[in-house]
């Protein structure tokens, strides 16, 4: 089996969302946050940075931390009395890792750009503080020291000034004639949480990369001011990320639905956006007139952004697991840029940056499945809405580091299974290459009895089954006959029976061919 890459592309045990993906030189490099797995908060490891060739994305390569939360001076010297973190949906921590410790601040959502001198600059914002910082660096993804904030043209910083807005998800661009772009802010997702103080922004920066321009300007219409622009229902709530495509400008941003990307298009880049459409959702949401209470994974936010490899362009997105929305994975979809400019939404899928569909044979792990869903349908990623009632992605070992001896195993043991498959539950990929396949075998454990149904369509035709009776705490193999058509297809197992069945992988073997009915 030639190497193929999966969602999510980076391996099992690694919590990179908010992915911002920029080609620089013959390397895609992929900025984003960092989430700790089992955590009761967002990002609380520090930044790291992957990247791959341009024209091999399955070559994904650890290029170590480039920045740490201790760099910035408001981690630094913190007080007694220091307050302790926010808590969030209601989840606290089980035990002291899950949060950061008292007074320090999580790096949030970054973007990266390299400036008009040639250096590489990095801007985030610390949490629920309303400045932005920045960092710098020689080379893309190397070690980030703190330069400052961005500031006002009197050395203010820029969110500590009387009447200045919040600042949030940094996103940076740096145009054709080196004028350099930032765009900020998140907005409200419904009317009556508007405080003033939340909006989409521009502005720009002088070449200092820290210093105002101008002052910042509104950009993309809230929820409160967008009737009669095109963006209703898909108003701006965070995420800015801008690129330049031939002559026209788009900004893709994360919208009041929160788990949809959307992007608005303009022929200048700081003022008359239009709304584009939906690029991707989590849960295939508008895909073809689909709504929340058919989405096909668990529901929370999403932040990305798009970049073109060898001449394909990708929407990078992240995916919730664990029942929470601090475990999040990175994935990423092909899109085609119309020739009007247009970009239709991407399906997710198990495949999105590999070559074209996996191949029809050998071993896949069960966590790039890309519907997972109860027999009642999906719901927002949460311990208290799922409980126990729904399917989920997890681990079974706390957070790693890519130097941990279980890491280096898990290209080959994954650590990231499927638990909690009850009685109508479907795990779906998206897809195959099949030819003469006639056999398929799962690797399950659990208190399950009962079969798995085979379909090549999430409510089509059975077939085959894979009985998984008397199964227990130990992985075991069970293997049952299929047929499947040659093609291309997606493969669905929906469990049919009493207790509940984790996956941790399957096999697609080949072998002398038998039609199979379904009982």
């Amino acid at each position: 089996m030639k190497t193929q890459v999966f969602n999510p592309y980076l391996p099992s045990y690694e919590y990179v969302p908010d992915g911002e993906p920029h080609v620089f030189g013959e390397r895609i490099y992929l900025y984003g946050s960092h989430d700790r797995f089992d955590a009761a908060g967002f990002c609380l490891n520090d930044y790291v940075c992957w990247s791959a060739p341009v024209d091999d994305l399955t070559q994904w390569r650890y290029e170590g931390v480039i920045y740490r939360k201790g760099q910035d001076p408001v981690n630094q010297n913190i007080p007694a009395d220091a307050p302790p973190q926010r808590l969030l949906f209601g989840i606290g921590p089980k035990k002291p890792s899950d949060l950061n410790p008292r007074g320090v601040h999580a790096l949030w959502a970054p973007d990266v750009a390299q400036g008009p001198d040639g250096r590489y600059y990095l801007y985030y914002c610390l949490d629920f503080l309303p400045e932005i910082g920045v960092a710098v660096c020689d080379t893309p993804c190397g070690t980030y020291e703190y330069l400052g904030r961005v500031q006002h043209a009197d050395g203010t910083p820029l969110g500590a000034r009387q009447g200045d807005l919040t600042q949030f998800d940094p996103g940076v661009f740096v145009d054709e004639d080196k004028q350099v772009y930032l765009y900020s802010g998140n907005a409200p997702m419904r009317p009556e949480q508007d405080d003033g103080m939340h909006h989409s922004q521009v502005m720009r920066l002088k070449p200092d990369m820290l210093t105002l321009a101008e002052e910042p300007r509104p950009l993309l219409p809230s929820v409160t001011e967008s009737f009669g622009t095109g963006f209703e229902g898909h108003e701006f709530f965070e995420a800015s990320s801008i690129r330049k495509i031939g002559k026209l400008y788009y900004l893709i941003y994360s919208s009041v639905q929160s788990h949809e990307l959307c992007y608005a298009v303009s022929s200048v880049p700081d003022s008359g956006y239009h709304f584009g459409g939906t690029l991707v959702d989590i849960g295939d949401v508008f895909l073809d007139g689909r709504t929340e209470e058919h989405a096909v994974n668990a529901l929370g936010n999403t932040h990305g952004g798009i970049e073109c490899c060898a001449g394909q362009w990708y929407v990078f997105y992240h995916r919730q697991t664990n029942r929470t929305n601090y475990s999040r994975q990175g994935c990423a979809e092909k899109i085609t840029i119309a020739p009007d400019g247009s970009i239709s939404q991407a399906a997710v899928s198990s495949c999105g940056l590999n070559h074209g569909p996996l191949e029809g044979e050998g071993s896949y792990p069960a966590y790039i499945c890309c519907h997972l869903t109860a027999e009642s349908g999906a719901a927002f990623s949460h311990p208290e809405v799922m409980k126990m009632d729904y399917p989920f992605l997890t681990q079974g070992c706390d957070d790693l580091e890519p130097e941990d001896a279980r890491a280096i195993r898990d290209a080959e043991d994954p650590v990231q299974v499927v638990r909690n498959l009850r009685d109508g539950s479907t795990i779906g990929f998206k897809e195959f290459a099949f030819s003469d396949l006639t056999q398929i075998e799962l690797e399950v454990r659990g208190s399950g009895c009962g079969i798995f149904e085979v379909r090549t369509q999430s409510n089509g035709e059975c077939r085959g089954t894979v009985d998984v009776h008397d199964l227990g705490a130990i992985w075991q193999k069970r293997a049952g006959q299929v047929s499947i058509p040659n093609g291309v297809f997606p493969l669905y197992f929906t469990y049919r029976g009493s207790g509940s069945v984790d996956m941790k992988g399957f096999r697609l073997i080949k072998q002398n061919r038998k039609k199979v009915e379904c009982e």
